[in-house]
Formats: structure tokens, C-alpha cells, sequence
């Protein structure tokens, strides 16, 4: 929903406008906000798929980016390929960009470089569950090809429409290709995974310009969604938070702790 097809020339341009007009959508939004904020390390922050920007509102050092171009952001930069010095930054903050990747694998071996150790990947994604496939099969633009490879590999194609995209990618990472991303990239772990948004979110209508629910009732069914998520988020849920850590010693085995209520422990 975040990242429908554009309907003109201007996209982002496109988009802000929806963000401004819909205050139930800043509302969900700001619920993922506030999930990736705290898991944050102290440091430079860089947001990738920026978008219309608004990670800058939680967080001070953000270098906002996205593929293509808008006057709020810091820069343009594929995050394939990305514009940054090795051990340059703490954190690499993305809503809704791993789905449109063309090759997963070539992003994580740059986040593996620009991040410096103990830094992380945060990312907010299409859940794909029990309880959100048929909505995002039928009633989402996007495809959900859940037979795809999410470590794929590759050259990029620069001519590659940025709105490509299959659905199931971050599901597919964050369960049956887990432990072949920790082997192929032994300086990187997934740290927790945490399966949220029951239907708040899709009842919001995301970035159309429809809603089946207000502002305030989204945020008193999200505060109740919260205290439901443990039980029954990996089955029905519509979204997932995952946090990738750079390894300050990748030989070493570390211990990972679930945190908060709702978080899964790689």
C-alpha cells in the first residue's frame, strides 16, 4: 500500500500530497515509527527509500534517500549501490524498499560494508500470513510470488522500473531462507522479527485515497492490536519489522534476547 503505482510523472510529489490530506495514514505510519525508533543505534542514520521524508521527524542524523529524485531528500542513491563510505553509518532505516529490490543479496553486501559493527538494518515490510495473503493477492497491486528466491543475485538493471516488486521477499528472509542468509552472510544476523499490523492498516487504505476507519479509531485499534500481536501476529499479521545487526565479531556466537513483547529472537 505505501508504495502504489504511480499515477504520474511525480510520484513522491504524488504521495506527500496523500500524506498531508489523510491523517489516518500518518497515524499508521507513525505506529512504525515509533516500533523502529527505539531499535535504532546511537549514531548517523541512513534512510533508504525515503520517500517524502519523514523519518527526520523521529530521528536526528538522518541522510534521507531514495532512487529517485525529490528536493527534501539529502541524495539520490539505489541502495544497491550506495553512495557511502565502509563503517559510515549505525543504522540503515527502509519502509517498504526490500520487496523492490532486483537483488537482495547485492544490498546486503552493501549494507554489510557501509555499517559499522554493531550497526543495523531495520526494516518495516509486507507480512505474508494467513490472515494478509488474500488481501494481498487480491486487492494489492503488488505481486506475492512466494516460490522466489529472496537472496537473489546479480547486476542490477539501471533500466528496471523501482516500483518492480514481489511482496513475499521480506516473509521469505525472515523464515524459510533465514539460515541461508546467516550462512552466506556470516557478518550479518537477524536479530528479532516482530509481525504486526492486524487491520488498522489495511482498513486505513494506505496511500489511496479511501479509508474505512478515522484517525483516532486507528489508533485505538492499533493500542489494542499491540496487546494481541504476540498471540496470534505471525498468523494473521499484515506487517513485519525485521532488525539485521552487523557482527562486531562474526566468529563469535551471540546471544540474542527477544526484548520487547511480540519480538521473535533470530
Amino acid at each position: 500500500m505505501s508504495t502504489n503505482s504511480p499515477s504520474s510523472a511525480d510520484p513522491l510529489h504524488n504521495y506527500a500530497d496523500v500524506w498531508e490530506r489523510k491523517p489516518v495514514l500518518r497515524a499508521v505510519y507513525t505506529d512504525f515509527y515509533d516500533r523502529l525508533a527505539p531499535e535504532c543505534r546511537p549514531g548517523t542514520t541512513i534512510e533508504i527509500g525515503g520517500g517524502i521524508g519523514n523519518l527526520k521527524q523521529r530521528l536526528g542524523e538522518v541522510i534521507a534517500t531514495d532512487i529517485q529524485f525529490a528536493p527534501w531528500l539529502d541524495c539520490v542513491a539505489d541502495a544497491q549501490r550506495l553512495p557511502f563510505a565502509a563503517n559510515a553509518a549505525a543504522n540503515i532505516v527502509m519502509v517498504d524498499v526490500l520487496h523492490h529490490l532486483e537483488f537482495p543479496a547485492v544490498f546486503f553486501r552493501e549494507a554489510a560494508r557501509v555499517l559499522r559493527p554493531g550497526g543495523r538494518v531495520l526494516m518495516v515490510e509486507p507480512a505474508i500470513t494467513l490472515g494478509s495473503t488474500l488481501f494481498y493477492r487480491l486487492f494489492h497491486h503488488e505481486p506475492v510470488r512466494t516460490s522466489a528466491d529472496a537472496l537473489a543475485d546479480g547486476t542490477p538493471d539501471p533500466d528496471r522500473d523501482p516500483y518492480d516488486s514481489n511482496q513475499a521477499i521480506p516473509t521469505i528472509l525472515a523464515t524459510r531462507d533465514r539460515a541461508r542468509f546467516h550462512a552466506r552472510f556470516p557478518e550479518l544476523r537477524i536479530m528479532q522479527t516482530e509481525w504486526f499490523a492486524l487491520a488498522a492498516y489495511p482498513l486505513s487504505g494506505g496511500f489511496q485515497p479511501w479509508s474505512l476507519v478515522s484517525a483516532g479509531a486507528a489508533r485505538r485499534l492499533m493500542r489494542f492490536e499491540r496487546a494481541i500481536e504476540p498471540l496470534v501476529g505471525r498468523l494473521a499479521a499484515f506487517r513485519v519489522m525485521i532488525v539485521i545487526e552487523k557482527q562486531a565479531n562474526p566468529t563469535a556466537p551471540r546471544r540474542l534476547t527477544s526484548g520487547r513483547t511480540g519480538k521473535r529472537p533470530a
